[in-house]
């Protein structure tokens, strides 16, 4: 499947309801009544972050549909682990009682898949379904908004669902998401955040002191010179990319289990970064009949994949070989003999799409 990345030039659809205020948290961050974590200097230029509502959208949609892309969307095994969970804690929710239904309109309009990028948009799961409720109250017509704020709201929404059916699987996804958070997902969450506080701080750590700085040439020279890190329990080697100008991007990445795991999130954060760049390499070097089979999305998919490497590579090349190993893992293939090999052929790509991905990485790094 095509890698979903959205450009986003709405700030009216976050903030329609009042952020709620922060209060004390513990593990040297801040934790707000909303269900967010921050850590780290609160100037910092892209600091790392979690945020309850964007993990529970994407809980929802992990838990609905069917993760058959090269790269997977979520961790192996997480829909399995979160059934056997609720199942200990004799646990049934609105979003099982109404997965069938949630289902079928997903394999009936796959587009929908692109909403899993909405929540990057909100500031907290309070802003998010009163936008959704607003939406579907107005049917999806910015015309019959009371404020330019609301119009933009509704706008935005209507671009990931367009249709009547469409806005009726968001309003029961929102209803059914509300009773998840209720039930179960809200204190799963909590008790993941106690449980990896020592994993946020860590990659934070090595992201700001080491492997922030060392590719910070080129963020700023591919228009991300600020934005923020979100570490989100559901997701995989395939993260979530907003891209919003040069100081309001988002790069949702994988959250490590263990400390010894925290570099993890700094090759998902490679893969995000030069995301970006390998669609233009694919896109310029591939025929209108590729396009039509399918071939651009497993491309797409691959380049993005070995545009992480090349920019680790070039940047931090002790733990290439790691990053390598993670990908690896992460499409289910052994290692082999010998990694990079299994690598390379792994995520191939034809030769006019690699040299312009080394070719683009060349120009945008400016030689390092």
């Amino acid at each position: 499947m095509k890698r979903l990345v959205r450009t986003f030039g709405m700030a009216a659809a976050a903030g329609i309801v009042a952020a709620c205020a922060s209060v004390g948290g513990g593990g040297g961050g801040t934790v707000t009544n909303d269900g967010a974590a921050n850590v780290g200097s609160p100037d910092a230029i892209w600091p790392v972050k979690t945020r309850e509502h964007v993990d529970l959208w994407l809980h929802g949609f992990a838990m609905l549909q069917e993760d058959t892309t090269f790269v997977p969307f979520f961790k192996r095994g997480y829909t399995t682990n979160m059934i056997v969970l609720k199942n200990r804690a004799n646990v049934v929710t609105q979003l099982d009682a109404n997965r069938d239904r949630l289902r079928a309109r997903l394999a009936l309009n796959p587009a929908l898949i692109n909403a899993q990028f909405v929540p990057l948009s909100f500031a907290s799961w309070t802003d998010l379904s009163a936008a959704a409720d607003l939406f579907v109250r107005a049917e999806g017509n910015p015309r019959a908004a009371s404020s330019q704020q609301q119009a933009g709201a509704i706008a935005f929404l209507a671009a990931y669902f367009p249709t009547g059916p469409d806005r009726d699987w968001l309003r029961l996804f929102v209803q059914s998401l509300n009773d998840e958070s209720t039930r179960f997902y809200h204190s799963y969450w909590q008790q993941q955040q106690r449980e990896r506080s020592n994993v946020l701080e860590l990659v934070d750590t090595l992201w700001q002191r080491t492997y922030r700085p060392r590719i910070q040439r080129f963020l700023n020279n591919t228009q991300q010179a600020q934005g923020e890190v979100l570490l989100s329990l559901p997701l995989d080697g395939e993260g979530r990319s907003q891209t919003s100008g040069k100081q309001a991007n988002v790069l949702t990445v994988t959250f490590p289990e263990r400390p010894n795991d925290a570099v993890e999130a700094i090759y998902v954060i490679a893969h995000e970064a030069v995301s970006g760049v390998a669609g233009v390499a694919v896109s310029d070097n591939i025929t209108p009949e590729q396009r039509r089979s399918g071939l651009a999305e497993r491309y797409q998919s691959a380049a993005a994949v070995r545009g992480g490497a090349l920019l680790i590579q070039r940047t931090s090349p002790e733990i290439l070989d790691g990053y390598m190993r993670y990908y690896l893992r992460s499409v289910n293939r052994s290692v082999g003999a010998n990694v990079q090999t299994t690598f390379t052929s792994t995520f191939a790509l034809p030769d006019t799409i690699r040299d312009a991905l080394v070719r683009q990485l060349d120009v945008v790094l400016g030689g390092i």
